[in-house]
């Protein structure tokens, strides 16, 4: 079957280019998250916490506010030349954050690192690159790419931090992002003619019917309260452990290191008994609950390293686990035409969780003490447990997109009539412009072969 091909050259010199410059703007963001507070700190105006928030969490505005932009001038003026533009910036942003002298310009060059918002163009250009059957796997990849450069990131940070400082990360980063121009200009495939793809990038015609959606209204709310209380716990965090565990800035790989090693271990089975048995609300709210419980066990053990230990433990199982079903719950709730735009919102919410996260735990770190802003996380985390209960079981669904020649539109609507009939087939998009029919199956089994016969058996879709 075409779904078990192996990539093309072309496609694998897509994901694994376009997947790196995806882990680039992460690694700017993680790599300093774990000591970025101490570093503020030291700098003028940062003795004030609030400041340090605001800069440690502007980048998630500025991102949140130009990523759907981004993407839709790509759709006008080219793909590679909007990431070029997008990574220049960012790299500028970089370079300043490297030189800043106090926090306000801090501040601005976390600002234009976060204005880099390359985002929705690099997925649009993945989309360009891969066929439609072999674009979740290609986003797989940059999925885990993430996923690793977070990892990576937590642990090695505090280290890299001893080696070159926080300035020397900033300017690392910002030479990285000059080396991915290259990259993208002499390896990274061109695409030939761009074409708008439905699962893959935001269109604003399908805005209002996704906002409007509540079981997409509960998983917005829930990435973005996620990453609000991450940024603001990483406010507060590093100063626990120097002060409560005696640990140096550069020690405290000492703690993310092992947690996050035992978290990933607890990630598999959770995932597993989720997607594979059916379990995926069970799993969710749990996850959910013990990062609520996280967040308690947080604000009552800040004097007590190895209370912060246990907690960060905890902490990092559930948000793991959240991390990947997340994103799954969206690709199975949202309409198939509308996955794209689904994800829009998904990310642009995660984005200005990151800003108030951080911009609140820096004010309430300031004038209410550490423990409030724990106390603040809970309350985020206890209003998405509220909305997670009473979501809808997600159906066992799996999105399966096939390639299409031109139709009409008449043609497209008897298709879509004739697809849904099919055994295990739960929703039909056929997409005339685009050339792609865009099916939710069912993850126990479809009659795969009985679809591809329709389509591919006929001239009219041949």
């Amino acid at each position: 079957m075409a779904t078990r091909e192996p990539f093309t050259p072309v496609e694998r010199r897509a994901a694994v280019s376009l997947a790196g410059i995806f882990a680039l703007r992460m690694l700017g963001m993680f790599l300093i998250l774990p000591v970025f507070a101490l570093y503020a700190q030291s700098l003028p105006g940062g003795e004030d916490h609030a400041r340090i928030g605001l800069a440690l969490g502007i980048y998630g505005l500025t991102q949140a506010v130009l990523m759907l932009p981004f993407g839709m001038a790509s759709d006008r003026f080219g793909r590679k030349p909007v990431i070029y533009l997008g990574l220049a910036v960012f790299a500028l942003g970089s370079f300043l954050a490297a030189w800043a002298p106090d926090v306000h310009w801090l501040v601005v060059g976390r600002a234009l690192q976060g204005a880099g918002a390359v985002s929705a163009a690099v997925t649009a250009l993945l989309a360009d690159l891969t066929r439609e059957e072999k674009r979740t796997q290609a986003m797989a990849v940059i999925g885990s790419t993430i996923g690793l450069t977070f990892a990576f990131s937590l642990a090695a940070g505090p280290a890299i931090y001893h080696a070159i400082g926080v300035p020397g990360m900033f300017a690392a980063t910002g030479v990285l992002a000059l080396l991915a121009i290259l990259v993208l200009r002499f390896y990274t495939p061109d695409p030939g003619v761009s074409v708008f793809h439905s699962d893959a990038e935001a269109h604003p015609a399908r805005l209002k019917d996704v906002l409007r959606d509540g079981q997409l209204a509960r998983l917005n709310w829930g990435i973005f309260a996620l990453h609000a209380a991450q940024m603001a716990m990483f406010v507060v965090v590093p100063f626990a452990l120097v002060r409560a565990g005696g640990l140096a800035p550069q020690q405290h790989w000492q703690v993310y290191l092992p947690v996050l090693l035992l978290s990933f271990v607890l990630l598999v089975p959770a995932v597993i008994l989720g997607e594979r048995h059916g379990r995926m609300k069970a799993v969710f709210v749990t996850a959910v609950a013990v990062m609520l419980a996280a967040q308690i066990g947080l604000a009552l053990a800040l004097e007590h390293f190895w209370g912060i230990v246990l907690t960060l433990l905890a902490y990092f199982a559930a948000f793991n686990v959240l991390e990947a079903l997340l994103p799954s719950l969206i690709s199975k709730i949202a309409p198939p035409e509308a996955k794209g735009t689904a994800m829009g919102v998904y990310n642009t919410a995660q984005s200005l969780g990151l800003f108030f996260g951080a911009a609140a735990g820096g004010w309430i770190a300031e004038h209410a003490g550490h423990g409030a802003v724990f106390a603040f996380c809970a309350g985020l985390i206890g209003v998405w447990l509220v909305l997670a209960a009473g979501m809808r079981s997600p159906p066992r669904v799996k999105t399966q997109l096939l390639h299409i020649d031109p139709l009409s539109e008449a043609e497209a609507r008897r298709l879509a009539t004739r697809l849904a009939v099919f055994a295990g087939v739960e929703a039909v998009s056929v997409l005339p412009r685009e050339g792609a029919v865009m099916l939710k199956v069912n993850q126990t089994g479809w009659d795969e072969e009985g679809v591809r016969h329709a389509l591919y058996g006929s001239t009219q879709t041949r």
